[in-house]
């Protein structure tokens, strides 16, 4: 089973009205049982809609097709943004799900929207997704406060099966090597899966920024090994570098789940 996890930069209707890009967004999301994307700006929810009308469409989606849960809108100022999942209900079904939030400092700018899937088909029967999209001027605070994120959906949601996943703004200017390395999501039980040289973004940088780390040696031996990476659309799709730019400056992150 494929999961994703995708920054769309500031997705809305006006990206899911743009013929080119919406094509290439359903493709993407197509390859994926479960994909959470971040940066989705849709108050009315319509976009999102719109978008999963279209997706149900294309190719196997129509006989596979795939449901949708998003968050409320997140955010200390007027840019709120939502986590948005996407996922096949003939091979996932939403068990639970709740909004954290945090009870004494206010150090995530936009806390996760904590989702739990039963998962028959895979080795983990269920499985708990924690998207972020960590502030990059406070990557170090915020990353360091996902482990209080994940002791809350451990006690909250009963299981350990869990994975982080997202922008977590890990890399370049704001996050060096030495500082990722003390977080305390940096060493066992946690366990990093992309690949440390990876470029996930389409952008003229290579930088790491997207992340996807597991809880647990149950879960880390749930993972198909060297799946976690990320998806070059630009190059598989052979886009020119504008259009792969105006689809996201980010690429999707992937890793695969072992099969029951």
């Amino acid at each position: 089973m494929k999961i994703a996890a995708f920054n769309v930069k500031n997705l809305g209707m006006k990206k899911v009205n743009n013929d080119n890009i919406l094509k290439n967004l359903i493709k993407i999301v197509s390859r994926y049982s479960l994909v959470v994307m971040q940066e989705v700006q849709d108050p009315t929810g319509n976009a999102m809609k719109k978008f999963l009308t279209e997706l149900n469409k294309y190719g196997k989606n129509k006989y596979h097709p795939f449901e949708m849960l998003s968050s409320e809108p997140i955010g200390r100022n007027s840019r709120k943004e939502q986590f948005v999942f996407f996922y096949r209900h003939d091979e996932i079904n939403v068990t639970d799900y709740y909004q954290y939030e945090e009870e004494n400092e206010d150090v995530l700018a936009r806390e996760p929207f904590i989702v739990m899937f039963d998962c028959p088909n895979t080795v983990v029967k269920n499985l708990v997704l924690i998207p972020v999209h960590i502030d990059p001027d406070d990557a170090e605070n915020e990353l360091e406060a996902l482990d209080d994120v994940v002791e809350d959906a451990r006690e909250t949601l009963k299981t350990d099966n869990i994975m982080i996943l997202g922008d977590f703004n890990a890399d370049g200017r704001y996050l060096n090597d030495e500082t990722r390395e003390a977080l305390s999501i940096s060493s066992a039980p946690y366990y990093w899966l992309i690949d440390e040289d990876a470029d996930t973004t389409t952008g003229a940088n290579d930088h790491t920024y997207d992340r996807i780390v597991v809880y647990g040696d149950e879960m880390y031996d749930a993972v198909v090994a060297n799946s976690a990476k990320p998806f070059n659309f630009q190059k598989a799709y052979k886009l020119k570098k504008k259009l792969a730019q105006s689809i996201s400056d980010h690429y999707p992150v992937e890793v695969e789940l072992e099969e029951d």
